[in-house]
Parts: structure tokens; C-alpha cells; sequence
């Protein structure tokens, strides 16, 4: 009788293993970005307010129905020397009709979804240029980013490899144009 032979597990197997074998705090969130383990405590109370701003937005004046989820564990492809990535958005939404979170596992791909937001909080760098990275390599067509410390909003579209190639930034206050499936300007006065 012959030992099926077992490929040896790589560092990035052993890394992707224990982070999927953590348990975090109640509350905490812990993300896997380009090879490093990143656990983040729960968002303060404007973080929150923000976001519930964007999603009263997108329910009431989006041109397609959206499903929206503020928890939804994203996988998403490797790049460069990151074997692989786990992130959770502050938000991310999909087209209603495709019931992209139905029966979907605690990670799934990022197939389907329409936009992702990211609030700035203790380490907005991560923000700013590693999960757009991240994201840009997943083909999600629009990444807000809500940077807190710049008081601005940000909309990364069409992503090209490792980053998108049109950004629209806007101060709060002024509004901020979503193109379709949203197809709406959304506000930013309560921003401020």
C-alpha cells in the first residue's frame, strides 16, 4: 500500500491557515491584506454614522436595486509577493437582482460586486493604497473611499491591474457623482 504524497505546505498556506483558525474579540475584525494579518477594533460611533449616510443614499436614489452588507468577507486575488487576500469592506454592495450574499460562504469571491466603501479609521494608509490595490486586483468597478482625516470623498473606477485608472475626489460638502448602476450624486453636506 502506497502514502498518498502531500505537496508540503508553503509559508502563505501556513499564514492563510492560522488566519482563517483565528478568533478575534467579539466586535474586532480581522483581515488578511497582502500577506499580513490586520485586526481592527470596532469603529467608533461617525465611522458608523457615515456609513448609514452612503446606504440611506444608495436605497433611496440608486437606479438599481442594491443589496448591501457591512460584514461580508471578500477573497480576493493575489498580486505581486501577497499570496493571498482577505479583506471585509465597511460596506459593499451588489445589483439586488443577482442575490450575491444569499447562501454565500463567510468569504466569498468578489465576483458580482458593484462597489465597495472604505471609511478611514486608525491606519488610513491601509485605506488610501493597500485595499485599493486590493480591490483594483479584484475587477470591482468602484471603490469610495470616506477619508475622515482629508474631510474628502474619493471614487476610484475602472480598475486596471493593481489600481484604477479614474479618480474623482470631492471635499464634504459638495456632492460626488456615481455613475451606473447607482447613477446618482451623492451628497456629502451631512459629511461635515
Amino acid at each position: 500500500m502506497t502514502a498518498m504524497a502531500h505537496a508540503p505546505l508553503t509559508q502563505a498556506d501556513d499564514l492563510l491557515e492560522g488566519f482563517l483558525a483565528l478568533e478575534t474579540p467579539e466586535g474586532f475584525r480581522a483581515e488578511l491584506i497582502e500577506g499580513e494579518i490586520v485586526v481592527t477594533p470596532p469603529p467608533d460611533g461617525d465611522h458608523e454614522d457615515y456609513n448609514s449616510l452612503i446606504v440611506r443614499q444608495v436605497i433611496r436614489r440608486s437606479r438599481t436595486d442594491m443589496d448591501v452588507s457591512g460584514n461580508k468577507g471578500l477573497k480576493l486575488p493575489s498580486g505581486g509577493s501577497c499570496p493571498r487576500t482577505h479583506v471585509i469592506p465597511d460596506l459593499t454592495f451588489a445589483p439586488a437582482e443577482l442575490r450575491l450574499f444569499r447562501g454565500a460562504e463567510s468569504w466569498m469571491p468578489c465576483d458580482g460586486v458593484a462597489l465597495v466603501v472604505e471609511v478611514t479609521s486608525t491606519r488610513p494608509q491601509r485605506d488610501r493604497e493597500t485595499k485599493r490595490r486590493c480591490y483594483a486586483r479584484g475587477g470591482i468597478p468602484l471603490y469610495l473611499l470616506v477619508d475622515r482625516e482629508g474631510s474628502s470623498v474619493t471614487l476610484f473606477s475602472d480598475p486596471e491591474g493593481e489600481d484604477y485608472r479614474q479618480v474623482v475626489t470631492m471635499p464634504f460638502g459638495k456632492p460626488l457623482p456615481l455613475p451606473e448602476p447607482f447613477g446618482f450624486d451623492l451628497e456629502t453636506a451631512d459629511f461635515l
